[in-house]
């Protein structure tokens, strides 16, 4: 039996991308015996993807074509705490459609990766920004009493409650069950 395999490319799926460390340098020549080593942390699907990062920021920022650089190591990097709920803080760059922006946004996910993912798809929904005109700049963690966002905010009490303002009473065993109801029930509870 044959399997295919279909990518539809980054965004498809929640939970596609992954963190990783990536660490690489200009290669040893003539001139220069000891390259200055630069060290960058990528969101990213694969490795594959976050070594193709890598080269686009090192292209952007130091003029080092991978032609002429060299990957040293490429690490994913785990939450130290994925059980915990987070505040996160992240900022990026993205290119609209009449220039480049600085944007400033708060989410509360388990890790850093899955406030990166509610990033790209807030900022696809609000922005109309697509994963390759995002760059993002740093995500840090933020303490309750420093957020800002009221999407945030109001999830920081510490007695926070959701009601149930419409429960359907339903009977517990099938052979309870009405066939035919007499009335309508009534289903507020406010």
């Amino acid at each position: 039996t044959l399997q295919f395999t279909i990518f539809f490319g980054p965004g498809f799926l929640m939970g596609y991308l992954r963190e990783y460390q990536v660490i690489g340098r200009r290669k040893v020549s003539e001139t220069e015996t000891h390259p200055k080593v630069f060290r960058m942390k990528l969101f990213a699907p694969s490795k594959i993807h976050a070594k193709s990062r890598f080269w686009y920021f090192m292209g952007k920022l130091q003029k080092i074509k991978p032609s002429s650089g060299e990957i040293l190591s490429v690490v994913e990097i785990y939450e130290k705490t994925p059980h915990l709920v987070k505040n996160f803080g992240v900022l990026c760059r993205y290119n609209s459609r009449t220039g480049t922006h600085n944007v400033y946004k708060e989410f509360r996910d388990l890790a850093r990766v899955g406030a990166v993912e509610q990033l790209y798809a807030d900022m696809a929904s609000k922005h109309r920004a697509r994963y390759r005109s995002i760059q993002i700049i740093d995500v840090k963690t933020v303490k309750p009493k420093q957020v800002t966002r009221p999407n945030v905010i109001q999830f920081l009490p510490t007695k926070l409650r959701f009601p149930l303002p419409h429960r359907v009473i339903r009977a517990g065993l099938a052979q309870y069950k009405k066939k035919y109801a007499y009335a309508n029930r009534p289903t507020h509870q406010g």
